[in-house]
């Protein structure tokens, strides 16, 4: 398992961890599943809304693609200060290395808006020594 120190924006702290899912992957058709686990922490004095999500997800050959969309997991959790909120997720790349990292869109109770960081960590096949 892979983590990265929690990055804070706006009292919103972000910690990742990664690991590779040998079970599903399956490096005759470069196919590398990851997961990760994602751990959102409200250490701000007022509430927040998670709206969006925007990835860019970078493989080992130099290809980048983005991924945006609502929410995370079908979810738009809302996080009162001292809460947080955790999933886990996956993705698919045609070699064993890369990363990711991105933004949340955080809408406050005002109806301020602001982008949490989401920190960059690696995806990597584990390599074993002989």
């Amino acid at each position: 398992m892979l983590s990265v120190p929690k990055l804070v924006t706006e009292g919103v702290a972000v910690e990742v961890e990664s690991y590779f899912v040998p079970e599903q992957s399956d490096a005759v058709i470069d196919r590398y599943v990851f997961a990760y686990r994602v751990r959102i922490s409200n250490e701000s004095a007022t509430p927040v809304h998670l709206m969006r999500r925007h990835w860019f997800i970078a493989e080992g050959n130099g290809n980048t693609r983005e991924v945006e969309g609502e929410g995370v997991v079908g979810e738009q959790p809302i996080m009162a200060p001292g809460e947080c909120h955790e999933y886990t997720s996956g993705a698919i790349l045609q070699g064993p290395v890369g990363s990711m990292h991105g933004t949340y869109e955080m809408q406050r109770e005002d109806g301020s808006v602001f982008h949490a960081s989401i920190p960059k960590f690696r995806l990597q096949m584990p390599r074993t020594l002989h």
